[in-house]
């Protein structure tokens, strides 16, 4: 597979991506998680080259360095939404797919929510529809509640950032051989390289910092219900994210949803279960074309 790396300008911003396929094929959008980057999307990429489409997967805010800003304001969910379709207008695609993963996921819901009529299809890995995760922390399932401790770790400013980058990246090694990644050495050296750049990891975790407890709680009754055709692939094994939200999300879409729970499946899924993912996002993709 041939990879460009790009730099994309965007309003005040330039973000790094890696893009593969026909310049003309329909444009497929990755977005990646937490503690990642546009790197998480490899195999995917190649899949859809090869179908022939146009893949392009970016490094988000905070991860690429020319759109790193101070301050956690900048990192507020209206932001991040504005990021995917600066981009997207630059690389000249007027509708698209959206596929993300983690908070990556996230933002894509909340893309096809708020813009159906720029968004194709939207793909949602790992991640549950916001309001179906806000209703499960926030209304007492123990399991999320359970899973989502760590968040409380990740806000703290400046402990968070000593603990993952202990050791060279020890600490963030450490994540994801915990969590099931199936290459914690290798694989995750890419996300370690990346996320140990000036300001970076902050950057990152300003994500998580941005988003208040109210802003939580209002995504149960703001969000309009998505109706793009959308596909929703959750691991059964996920350290992070809990039946509970996974099985309520397709409350919240209106369109044709499909739903596929992964059994012995975490939370990596684009590097766990990359052949799998990808045969759904092409399925996916030719349903609705």
């Amino acid at each position: 597979m041939s990879v460009d790396l790009l730099e994309i300008p965007a309003g005040p911003f330039t973000f790094t991506a890696h893009a593969a396929g026909r310049r003309d094929g329909r444009l497929v959008v990755l977005l990646h998680g937490f503690p990642q980057s546009s790197f998480q999307w490899r195999h995917q990429m190649a899949v859809l080259a090869a179908a022939g489409h146009r893949a392009v997967a970016f490094d988000q805010r905070g991860y690429s360095p020319g759109a790193r800003p101070d301050g956690v304001e900048h990192y507020r969910a209206e932001h991040l939404v504005a990021d995917v379709l600066s981009v997207v207008d630059e690389l000249g695609g007027h509708r698209f797919d959206v596929v993300g993963h983690d908070w990556g996921g996230a933002v894509a819901w909340l893309v096809a929510a708020r813009y159906p009529q720029r968004v194709r299809t939207l793909t949602a890995v790992s991640m549950p529809h916001p309001a179906a995760f806000a209703a499960a922390l926030l209304g007492g399932d123990e399991e999320q509640s359970s899973k989502s401790a760590y968040i409380a770790v990740l806000r703290a400013q400046g402990a968070a950032e000593q603990l993952l980058l202990a050791g060279d990246g020890e600490g963030l090694r450490r994540v994801f051989a915990a969590t099931g990644h199936p290459d914690p050495e290798a694989g995750t050296g890419e996300y370690v390289k990346v996320l140990s750049q000036p300001g970076a990891l902050t950057a990152a975790l300003n994500w998580y910092r941005a988003l208040s407890e109210h802003d939580v709680a209002g995504l149960t009754g703001r969000l309009r219900p998505v109706t793009v055709p959308t596909l929703y692939v959750w691991g059964e094994d996920d350290a992070a994210l809990g039946r509970a939200a996974a099985e309520a999300s397709g409350d919240h879409v209106e369109g044709p949803y499909r739903f596929v729970a992964l059994p012995g499946v975490g939370h990596w899924i684009p590097e766990e279960a990359p052949d799998l993912l990808g045969d759904l996002l092409l399925e996916h993709l030719a349903a609705h074309s």
